[in-house]
């Protein structure tokens, strides 16, 4: 199984004969692995990566670390389960160090994304403090790198 999902999570476009082929399986096996996977919610999302900018979008990302007070009996669940709920939250993460909540916001502007977190974020109860990181721009993302230029320096091998 867990070849299956290293695979998967390489290129979620490749073919059943061809994850059969590298599992030493039949195309059967893999397609009921895969269902019964999805249905577990092990694979909850197939989600390709996508160059925004190279499609001319422009979209402005930032990393907002958030402080806030723990609630009684549910610790800091409640608060993040609410703040993952606005669809400006791309990614929601608890940490450990400095602050509480990692939180990564996508908007078309500065602006945008700026009063998110001044009207919808920061006043939310139990929020202490945010502080804001403008990402200004991505090299990797999930394994990939973006705008890979690098050349192969490899020598060709020919038999």
């Amino acid at each position: 199984m867990k070849e299956l999902l290293e695979l998967l999570e390489k290129d979620c476009t490749q073919p059943i004969e061809y994850l059969a082929a590298m599992l030493k399986t039949s195309k059967e096996e893999v397609a009921s692995q895969i269902k019964r996977l999805e249905d577990e919610k092990v694979i909850v999302k197939y989600q390709p990566i996508i160059n925004w900018e190279e499609a001319g979008e422009d979209r402005v990302t930032a990393m907002i670390d958030v402080r806030i007070t723990p609630q009684r009996e549910v610790g800091f669940d409640a608060i993040a389960e609410r703040i993952c709920r606005f669809p400006e939250v791309v990614s929601l993460y608890l940490m450990s160090g400095a602050y509480d909540l990692s939180v990564m916001v996508e908007g078309q502007t500065l602006k945008e994304v700026s009063q998110f977190v001044s009207t919808k974020l920061s006043t939310i109860d139990g929020v202490i403090s945010t502080t804001t990181h403008f990402m200004l721009k991505r090299y990797k993302y999930a394994g990939v790198i973006i705008n890979d230029r690098e050349e192969d320096h490899r020598l060709v091998v020919s038999p």
